[in-house]
């Protein structure tokens, strides 16, 4: 069943992957597995995409499906999950790049940890973080992107936050496809996060959950 839904997902099978959900909710099956089973599907739509046999068509479906699967395990997780607010998260995708899977991937994890997340969308120019920041005092900024353009982008939405002497007030994780240790002290973020758990876990530690 675990194979099933990962290569399902990777082929872009939209109706047999919410069979598939449908059936493992049921039987009681534990709703993290399930999302990680989905990450894993998304993760080989990257791949492919990478490779040249998906394009931004089908990156933008293999989203809409994650969504899908989100919505339907989301009540099981919060009866897991007891959720205390804990503070607020800017998340978006940098300028420059559309990608949102991750990033919609983090945003759902943190929420259901407990956290408030303020999603930016994709695309998300740097004034707009220094703007959401200042409107909503959020003391965690998180930035996401796939592309490589994706790097100078993050860079530039720092220095936009040094610039509006805001940046000893927040806290800034990075991650995506590419990103590592040598991405962030090039964009001047605290952290990078390999996957969205290490983004939950990030954002706990930062805020005292």
């Amino acid at each position: 069943m675990t194979t099933d839904l990962v290569k399902t997902l990777a082929d872009l099978k939209e109706k047999e992957v919410i069979k598939i959900v449908e059936s493992r909710l049921s039987a009681g099956e534990d709703p993290f597995k399930i999302l990680d089973d989905a990450r894993s599907g998304v993760e080989i739509v990257g791949k492919r995409f990478a490779e040249g046999d998906y394009f931004i068509p089908d990156l933008i479906y293999a989203g809409e499906i994650l969504k899908i699967i989100t919505d339907m395990i989301k009540p099981n997780l919060m009866k897991k999950v007891e959720v205390k607010r804990l503070g607020k998260v800017i998340m978006g995708t940098v300028a420059g790049d559309i990608h949102d899977i991750g990033k919609n991937i983090v945003v759902f994890m943190l929420d259901v940890n407990g956290f408030e997340v303020l999603d930016l969308g994709i695309d998300v120019p740097a004034q707009k973080f220094v703007d959401t920041i200042k409107e909503t005092g959020s003391k965690i900024v998180g930035m996401s992107g796939f592309l490589t353009l994706a790097f100078q982008s993050m860079k530039d939405t720092v220095e936009a936050i040094k610039k509006a002497g805001l940046r000893d007030e927040v806290k800034i994780m990075i991650g995506g496809g590419q990103i590592d240790e040598e991405v962030r002290i090039f964009s001047g973020a605290d952290a990078y996060g390999k996957d969205a758990m290490e983004a939950v876990k990030l954002a706990k530690g930062w805020i005292g959950g």
